[in-house]
């Protein structure tokens, strides 16, 4: 399958260069700086066990001139719209959307936009970052991709790219129940930065302090509040691990917009907490401590812009 990767990032780049290294055919589609980096250092991965760099296969938005089988879109969302309009000339009668952005209004934007048989339900877990070199930086070993049908069909074009994926050195999982998985991820994405960012700290010193792990707990309880309101209820299991990890002692887990936050970069806070905060409220459920992250979060954002 051919497969055009959308952007090569601290996600996409990860995944893409571990397909590409045991020879699935993967593009790279990238702004012109990102270009200029990859071919003069290659793309660079920093593992756990040790360092890659393939040479890797990029183009522009104006080199695309024939229909990809598969496109990988892992942008952050603040940066989806553009992404959009430079992967169009990608996208073909039989070409798969698969997304792994964070929360769920990009579903929105990408069904509205394009055939919606053509967007497929993803998830990404996996913790890497970008450093200062353009390398991708691999915190800790997770390291899966799940995918599905929307609806839950297990269809042979699911399957073929079930096929593809596997065997790259990653986890994958072929889903029936792909919307699930994915509010799983917003529950736990948006717990972590709710957490972290309303208390400015790695999990293992807000829990130290006296009523921090209770207030994390509570918004653990917000975040499940809300998904389950929208029909999709987390299994006890999962939030028992969630609590696990927020009460873990000594724990240096934090969130990706914490870390932007500390790096004084713009953060996901509409689509991982605004979001979440919107359905909420059309359901008439109360969640102040999400109302009091988002606002937490839009100053910092604001602050930025004015700096």
């Amino acid at each position: 399958m051919k497969i055009l990767v959308v952007g090569a990032g601290a996600v996409g780049g990860y995944f893409g260069a571990r397909l590409a290294q045991v020879g699935r055919d993967v593009t790279f589609l990238v702004r012109p700086s990102r270009m200029q980096q990859l071919q003069r250092d290659g793309l660079r991965i920093i593992t756990p066990d040790g360092e890659l760099t393939i040479q890797a296969q990029a183009i522009s938005s104006d080199q695309i001139h024939t229909a990809y089988d598969v496109v990988f879109l892992s942008v952050k969302s603040l940066a989806l719209d553009q992404a959009i309009t430079d992967m169009t000339p990608a996208i073909g009668p039989s070409t798969m959307i698969y997304p792994v952005l964070n929360g769920m209004r990009h579903m929105d934007t990408l069904i509205h936009r394009f055939d919606p048989s053509a967007v497929l339900g993803g998830v990404a877990m996996v913790s890497t970052e970008l450093d200062s070199q353009g390398r991708i930086v691999q915190i800790n070993e997770m390291q899966k991709l799940i995918y599905g049908e929307r609806d839950g069909q297990i269809t042979g074009r699911i399957q073929q790219l079930d096929e593809t994926f596997r065997g790259a050195g990653f986890d994958t999982e072929l889903s029936s129940n792909i919307m699930q998985a994915m509010w799983q991820k917003w529950v736990f994405i948006a717990t972590i930065g709710l957490v972290t960012c309303l208390f400015n700290a790695p999990v293992g010193e807000i829990n130290a302090v006296p009523f921090g792990e209770e207030a994390a707990l509570h918004c653990l309880d917000e975040c499940a509040t809300v998904a389950a309101g929208c029909g999709h209820p987390a299994p006890e299991p999962f939030l028992d691990n969630i609590r696990r990890q927020l009460t873990a002692k000594g724990s240096k887990l934090t969130s990706s917009m914490y870390r932007d936050m500390q790096e004084n970069h713009k953060v996901e806070v509409d689509a991982i907490l605004g979001d979440l905060l919107d359905r909420g409220r059309s359901h008439n459920l109360k969640t102040p401590l999400l109302e009091a992250g988002c606002v937490r979060l839009g100053v910092y954002q604001n602050s930025l812009s004015s700096s």
